[in-house]
């Protein structure tokens, strides 16, 4: 089977752009057309908002996916709808695939080794009822937090060879109080670092053809400094970027987050994109109207900061 770093590094390439475009919809921020429209045949309650955001996701796929290899679904959003919305994530992921894309579920998950085999059952595997075996969500990548330790991680390691699927770590994340404890000091180094190398070492038996493993790590776009030496910590592994955009992060920073062939980083933008015609100057170029054209320009550019960043890296080989 495929290594998730090898598909991962062909979807790339297929679409020129390690940009992801993460899908975290929240209602209130909805077209309003889409959301008469899921109220109308549904009713205006959870199952009417749950149908209104997996027609925007599917909307938002049809724009994104010419562009795009990679879509990030935050999981809290949907299960804040309840059943239907855990329905229209499902639903979303398969939309997801079908059009070639690769999905990351944003769960971070993190729990004692018999609750994370659970876990990694339904968001990684497979699962037998009756002597038929189905796939409750099958995404293809999973964020995970590692504060319980190497036992919380096993049975999604175990997933990740058999199915050719990937994990991403929480190592350094955008929020500010991130710092009360990834950046503790332990025997002279932070505890982000020490959970790098854990990463490295938990990532050695899943190395892809590409040199990459399917065992990356979240790494914040805000922490440009402690990327590069979270980078060398972490050589084969992909860092999944978020804070691009809406949580103040640019191109400038990115340089640290790449390996010098111009892959090892995926940079994710959530609201600045899906939300770009509520924001300047798409608002006032687009309106609620032609919010699809909106999205799209938002993410074209964003698409060409990015390339310009890595057409630097390779050019001069980092």
């Amino acid at each position: 089977m495929k290594s998730f770093a090898d598909r991962l590094i062909e979807v790339l390439g297929e679409r020129d752009s390690p940009v992801a475009v993460g899908l975290d919809p929240q209602l209130k921020w909805l077209p309003q057309e889409i959301k008469d429209r899921a109220f109308s045949r549904h009713g205006k309650g959870l199952k009417g908002a749950s149908q209104a955001v997996l027609e925007f996701n599917q909307r938002i796929i049809d724009t994104i996916s010419p562009y795009v290899g990679v879509v990030k679904l935050q999981i809290a959003f949907y299960e804040a709808l309840g059943p239907w919305g855990l329905d229209a994530y499902s639903k979303t992921i398969g939309y997801a695939q079908k059009r070639g894309l690769i999905v990351i579920g944003d769960i971070k998950r993190g729990d004692v080794e018999h609750t994370a085999e659970a876990y990694a059952q339904a968001h990684l595997g497979e699962m037998e009822i009756d002597g038929s075996f189905v796939c409750p969500y099958s995404v293809d990548a999973v964020t995970l937090n590692p504060y319980l330790g190497g036992d919380s991680v096993a049975p999604f390691l175990k997933r990740a060879e058999r199915y050719g699927k990937g994990l991403f770590i929480l190592v350094k994340s955008t929020n500010p109080s991130s710092r009360d404890f990834q950046d503790l000091r332990c025997g002279g180094e932070r505890l982000c670092e020490r959970v790098a190398r854990k990463v490295n070492q938990w990532g050695r038996a899943l190395v892809g053809k590409h040199g990459y493993s399917a065992v990356g790590a979240v790494v914040g776009a805000n922490s440009p400094s402690l990327a590069k030496r979270l980078r060398l910590l972490m050589p084969r592994a992909f860092f999944l970027v978020p804070g691009y955009g809406a949580q103040g992060a640019g191109p400038e920073g990115l340089y640290p987050y790449f390996n010098k062939d111009g892959f090892g980083a995926i940079i994710s933008s959530s609201r600045a994109i899906i939300f770009a015609y509520q924001n300047p100057p798409w608002r006032r170029r687009y309106g609620m109207r032609n919010w699809e054209a909106a999205v799209r320009e938002a993410l074209l550019r964003m698409r060409s900061e990015v390339a310009e960043v890595v057409g630097r890296i390779r050019r001069r080989g980092g």
